[in-house]
């Protein structure tokens, strides 16, 4: 819509003092519009990115199943951790091991996803958290732990004979303290460091499935803990899974623990090195030879 002057000077017979008269000159403008919305349109078309859909919440890295299990461990670890500290300062009950074992599964699982996703992005998926992809023995591991735990220190409280024979009075302020429970919370922290530091130094060779197929990029990593262990991750959850069992004063399920770790990860990496072998050949077969893996017997 333009505007136009039609007053461009006085004539005779015209009143001087009238005011100037303009009128209001339509042109059509539809064409444009049109011309330009469709335009718009073309080029929004072109300019929008393709939607990973697997971020969906069905997908397999659906960023609402990501976000409400690392809720859920976070809001674990908290309550649980908190909880055995008032059991065994406040409380001072022995039962103060279920929740502490609770929290140390929390952080595990958490920081499988998370190292995951900070090394090794493209595997960052829901199964990554490692809580249900481990199958119900995994599950029935654990909750016969706790119940050994439960049972044996509300039945059975006091040291045994052979828990008294490795417990030593401290120097500083003359408590009891039980060497298996040092040792496990050793082992405990070290299974973790290592398996934790394992996953990040190999990156994107890593993963929590044994492969089958050479995948691009996938290099003999021989640096770091690898230098000095194979398989630094398995090595780390062994020891690791030993230490929960001393430290929740388990005995029975410290012996059935030892006995289904060892044969899983024996089979496991018998398995996984014959496929290591055909990716690397004699490159493997000497590094097999010169680095031990750390658990006794494989």
């Amino acid at each position: 819509m333009t505007m136009y002057s039609n007053a461009s000077a006085t004539t005779s017979g015209a009143e001087p003092n009238k005011a100037p008269n303009f009128t209001h000159i339509s042109r059509p403008i539809h064409d444009r519009t049109n011309s330009n919305a469709s335009s718009s349109s073309s080029d929004a078309s072109t300019d929008v990115p393709d939607v990973d859909t697997s971020i969906y919440p069905d997908g397999k890295m659906s960023l609402a199943g990501i976000a409400l299990r690392a809720m859920l461990l976070g809001t674990s670890l908290g309550l649980s951790a908190s909880l055995s500290l008032f059991l065994s300062t406040v409380y001072q009950t022995p039962l103060w091991r279920v929740p502490f074992f609770v929290a140390s599964l929390s952080l595990f699982h958490f920081l499988e996803f998370y190292v995951t996703a900070q090394y090794n992005t493209r595997y960052a998926t829901v199964s990554a958290f490692l809580l249900s992809s481990n199958g119900w023995a995994y599950n029935i591991a654990h909750g016969s732990a706790m119940v050994e735990c439960l049972v044996s220190h509300i039945f059975w409280p006091g040291q045994t004979a052979a828990g008294r024979l490795v417990t030593v009075t401290e120097p500083f302020f003359g408590s009891s303290v039980s060497l298996l429970l040092v040792a496990g919370f050793v082992l405990l922290l070290i299974g973790q460091v290592i398996r934790t530091l394992a996953m990040a130094q190999a990156a994107s060779n890593f993963n929590h499935h044994v492969q089958s197929q050479h995948q691009e990029g996938h290099v003999l990593v021989n640096t770091g803990l690898y230098r000095y262990l194979r398989h630094p991750s398995y090595f780390g959850f062994f020891w690791w899974g030993l230490g929960t069992q001393l430290v929740l004063g388990n005995m029975v399920c410290f012996v059935g623990y030892s006995l289904v770790l060892w044969r899983f990860f024996s089979s496991r990496i018998k398995r996984e090195e014959a496929y290591l072998i055909s990716f690397f050949g004699d490159e493997y077969v000497q590094y097999r030879k010169a680095t031990p893996v750390g658990i006794p017997g494989i």
